[in-house]
């Protein structure tokens, strides 16, 4: 069964996204000070992972099956990214675990462009 979809909402994510990562990416830029310095290389790893895929939301109204993809392209940035960011934040890597889950949603999103 195919879902209608207001071919805007995959643009209002975006945005909504973007702003996110333009703002994290900021706080990361000039105010993140963690005590270790790896934190900082994370917190960018998170942040340009972020943008780009925040970016490729917005070709998701073109796509085959534009929930498929930017769905997965969401459950990406909210679990690789945010995790990133939440490990960078606290300096702890024991909340590392659903980077990878987010990770392969990256993965999964490119890959549904193939069908």
């Amino acid at each position: 069964m195919v879902m209608p979809t207001d071919p805007m909402l995959w643009h209002k994510v975006a945005a909504v996204s973007g702003v996110a990562a333009l703002g994290l990416g900021t706080y990361g830029a000039h105010m993140f000070r963690p005590q270790n310095p790896r934190y900082k290389e994370i917190w960018q790893t998170a942040s340009l992972y972020h943008l780009v895929h925040t970016a490729a939301l917005l070709g998701a109204p073109m796509t085959k099956r534009p929930n498929i993809f930017g769905g997965l392209l969401t459950t990406g940035i909210v679990l690789f990214s945010g995790t990133c960011y939440t490990v960078a934040y606290l300096e702890d890597r024991k909340f590392s675990s659903p980077a990878p889950i987010g990770g392969f949603a990256f993965i999964a999103a490119w890959a549904s462009l193939l069908f």
